[in-house]
């Protein structure tokens, strides 16, 4: 019997059986070296912000937006009537003119004239109106054409936005520098959304800060002359001419310039989003969780009246802002009742800063 060899058993394994050769080692990946953008490339610190400084434990109200222009029977009613009013006046002044040759020619010559200078003078009022209207339009569209060109995967539409935003801002000489710095780095941008963030922080950061200056400014005086004033017919009466006063002003800061009946749609849009987000009907609460039950118990019936009155002016004044400016807040903070109360109560308490209590 012969001897055959005994070789060692090892115990069963288990193996891993892949069809890459290389999987086994794992290589990491190649990382392109970082590279930095021209020094002409240099964006606007937060720092430079309005409205990112100050932070409250205040909510928010919503951001507004125009209404929705739907057809109705008033206002076809509207225009039917006017049409007839119009006939009406026609008539009248022929009928005049004619009455007026009867007696003498020279009257009859007089009327025309004024007529024709009265009609020219109503048609350049109407295409004022109208191109106000166009203005506050353009407007709105840039502003959903941002946010279209936000969520596309190319930079051309955002590319269209700089251009046309560039175009409505080119009076501002506030936007001077920032136009500069968008022409300097205009093919060195390839992200749509970066280049709006930058189009953002160049163009409307200026213009953000002056806003927030008509806003305080406007609550102060409000907030002054309604504190001292001694009949509430006055106080209204002041808070409606410095409310317009604003909303004017604010559609002109940002290139709408609207006329007669621009002015009034927008009123219009400011009083609905007032009044839908419940911030008409701010009062005692609103001064108490601004300044303190303490506080608050303290002061005369006519000052309290005073900052309410202020703070309701703040909120038309964001609201008008919301309207006017030609591209919704991205990369800039969008302004909140708690920017304005500090100045407007400067014994408040409830203005905080990111570090802290301020």
């Amino acid at each position: 019997m012969s001897d055959t060899p005994k070789f060692p058993q090892r115990k069963p394994a288990v193996f891993t059986i892949s069809n890459d050769p290389t999987s086994a080692e794992k290589q990491a990946p190649t990382r392109r070296p970082p590279a930095s953008f021209d020094d002409k490339i240099v964006m606007t610190a937060d720092a430079d912000d309005p409205f990112a400084a100050t932070t409250t434990a205040l909510p928010d109200t919503p951001e507004a937006a125009p209404r929705k222009r739907r057809f109705s029977f008033a206002k076809l009613a509207v225009g039917a009537a006017g049409v007839l009013v119009s006939l009406a006046v026609g008539l009248w002044v022929d009928s005049l003119i004619r009455d007026l040759f009867t007696r003498s020619d020279w009257l009859g010559y007089l009327a025309i004239a004024a007529a024709a200078i009265g009609l020219i003078a109503f048609l350049v009022i109407i295409a004022r109106e109208l191109s106000g209207l166009m203005r506050l339009n353009a407007v709105q569209a840039l502003k959903q054409e941002t946010i279209d060109a936000s969520l596309s995967q190319t930079a051309k539409p955002a590319r269209q936005v700089m251009a046309h935003l560039v175009h409505l801002l080119a009076s501002k000489p506030q936007t001077a520098r920032g136009r500069l710095r968008l022409k300097e780095t205009e093919t060195e941008i390839i992200d749509g959304p970066h280049l709006l963030d930058l189009t953002e922080r160049e163009l409307l950061t200026p213009l953000d800060r002056e806003a927030r200056g008509l806003i305080l400014n406007a609550s102060k005086r409000v907030s002054i002359v309604t504190a001292v004033s001694p009949r509430a017919l006055v106080d209204l009466g002041y808070v409606i001419y410095e409310s317009a006063r604003l909303i004017r002003a604010m559609a002109d800061l940002y290139g709408g310039r609207p006329g007669t009946l621009g002015l009034l749609r927008l009123m219009r849009d400011v009083i609905a989003h007032l009044a839908v987000t419940g911030s008409i009907a701010a009062g005692d609460s609103l001064i108490q969780q601004v300044l303190g039950h303490g506080l608050a118990s303290k002061l005369s019936a006519r000052l309290g009246e005073g900052v309410i009155n202020g703070l309701m002016t703040a909120r038309i004044g964001i609201a008008a802002m919301d309207l006017c400016r030609p591209m919704p807040f991205r990369a800039l903070k969008r302004p909140g009742i708690g920017d304005f109360i500090g100045d407007l109560t400067p014994g408040s308490s409830r203005t905080k800063t990111p570090e802290g209590d301020g």
